[in-house]
């Protein structure tokens, strides 16, 4: 048997290439929408793909099942509880999907979703799996949250995941392998781990949630302390049920001149710039987001910018924009209108207003801070990171929260903005250019660099 783990790091979670060795067919578990990059692994290493298979509806990616049934002709496969508003499988426990000597089967494993289902995976001369695909049903050190379909149904998610994992998944021997959709870096994880895979006996041994002994016990583990997520996510379980657009590949950009750009804006179009923190703060299109590339940019411009608004890029690299464009298609934003040609220093030759912003480094903080009493540090971390440690008399205010409600901040203030390094501070600051806020400076290196300076910290266990 074969497995490949096909890994996004910008929104944290895993695809599978599950094939026969012998016979060549293969399936993909819980593919993203642009397919090509596993049609190319499967045609380089000599794979049939055959199927493609949901463990649930997800909340944080447009699903590939459509593509792929369209454009390649896979049979495809959800449980039936999905809902789907196309033709597919419909999947239900104890149904097997074969690939020559192996089979997949399907267990189902609700919690984190109503409808999820895992797949084992199994030799079919062999009575027990040796592997299974549990999306987010179990995942390294915990589960995927159960909040994310509203308050009404959390408590009930989270008592249909306790039992998932305590009555189906732990009923496994030891040495199966663990193979989750969701991992680091995904707001669907509730753990840290930096792990993408796990065994049932490590499970067993290390996860907290699979030593609750009682239901109770299990959800005040499973529900303490959950961050923040993008609000991208309330849009996805709803494209993904429907007949989500075919996307046959990457369009062609336009490359838009200043005066069309401006135009657009004009019209309600966003324009989008992924270019670095630095290059931001030399000079950006006015009111623009500021969302670098490895912010990442799907996570944030999913919860910053209003769900698939147009939006016109910022950045002259066509590789980049190639990336940006794949971030943004994975989350469901298809209104990509073109991009500025010749990138700034185009649009401030046809004489167009141009925004900045000034850089300030730790050590000019630190050393101004007591002159410039009225100089707000605003922290945009997240709110775990800010209880690990933070600037003293700094305003906590996490970045997605600043585009709602009233800000404890004057708009004639002076602000200094600091993230964790710089890039979710040029979010921050495009966010607060927005609404006014004209004194806002960039503290490089962010809190990082604050920290390795050896500058004093309030309540990190480090000080």
């Amino acid at each position: 048997m074969f497995v490949k783990q096909i890994v996004d790091e910008s929104l944290g979670n895993s695809s599978y290439l599950v094939a026969s060795k012998e016979t060549g067919q293969a399936a993909l578990i819980d593919p993203q929408r642009d397919v090509e990059r596993y049609v190319q692994i499967a045609e380089g290493l000599g794979l049939k793909l055959t199927h493609a298979l949901e463990t649930h509806l997800h909340a944080d990616f447009v699903s590939g099942l459509r593509e792929l049934a369209e454009r390649y002709q896979l049979v495809i496969g959800a449980s039936s509880e999905s809902h789907l508003a196309f033709s597919h499988l419909r999947l239900q426990e104890g149904d097997t999907i074969d690939l020559g000597e192996l089979s997949l089967g399907v267990v189902a494993t609700p919690g984190h979703t109503p409808e999820h289902v895992s797949f084992t995976l199994r030799e079919t001369d062999k009575h027990t799996p040796s592997a299974i695909f549990t999306g987010g049903s179990l995942i390294v050190g915990g589960a995927a949250r159960t909040d994310l379909l509203g308050h009404h149904l959390t408590k009930p998610l989270t008592h249909l995941l306790y039992h998932t994992i305590h009555d189906t998944l732990l009923q496994f021997p030891d040495d199966v392998i663990v193979y989750p959709t969701h991992g680091a870096g995904s707001f669907c994880n509730t753990p840290s781990s930096s792990e993408r895979v796990t065994t049932i006996g490590n499970e067993r041994k290390w996860n907290p949630l699979a030593q609750a002994r009682t239901d109770q016990e299990f959800l005040n583990l499973a529900l303490e302390g959950l961050p923040s997520y993008p609000t991208y996510f309330q849009y996805l379980r709803a494209v993904n049920q429907l007949r989500t657009r075919v996307l046959k590949g990457l369009p062609r950009l336009h490359a838009l001149t200043p005066r069309q750009v401006q135009e657009q804006m004009e019209q309600g179009v966003f324009a989008l710039d992924t270019r670095s923190a630095r290059q931001f703060a030399a000079s950006h299109i006015p009111k623009a987001y500021g969302i670098p590339l490895n912010t990442p940019l799907n996570t944030w411009a999913g919860w910053v910018i209003p769900f698939n608004a147009p939006l016109i890029l910022i950045e002259e690299d066509p590789s980049k924009r190639e990336q940006a464009m794949r971030q943004l298609f994975r989350i469901g934003y298809d209104e990509i209108r073109g991009f500025l040609d010749g990138e700034m220093m185009a649009w401030e030759a046809e004489g167009f207003p141009v925004a900045r912003v000034p850089v300030m480094s730790v050590g000019e903080l630190y050393n101004t801070r007591a002159n410039l009493p009225a100089l707000a540090v605003l922290d945009v971390r997240q709110d775990a990171e800010w209880r690990a440690g933070h600037l003293e008399g700094a305003i906590h205010i996490e970045g997605g929260q600043l585009d709602k409600g009233e800000l404890a901040l004057a708009k004639e203030q002076g602000i200094v903005v600091h993230c964790g390094h710089s890039d979710r501070s040029t979010v921050a600051i495009s966010l607060l250019e927005r609404r006014g806020y004209q004194n806002v400076r960039l503290l490089y290196g962010g809190f990082s660099a604050w920290e390795k300076a050896g500058y004093p910290v309030v309540g990190s266990t480090k000080s």
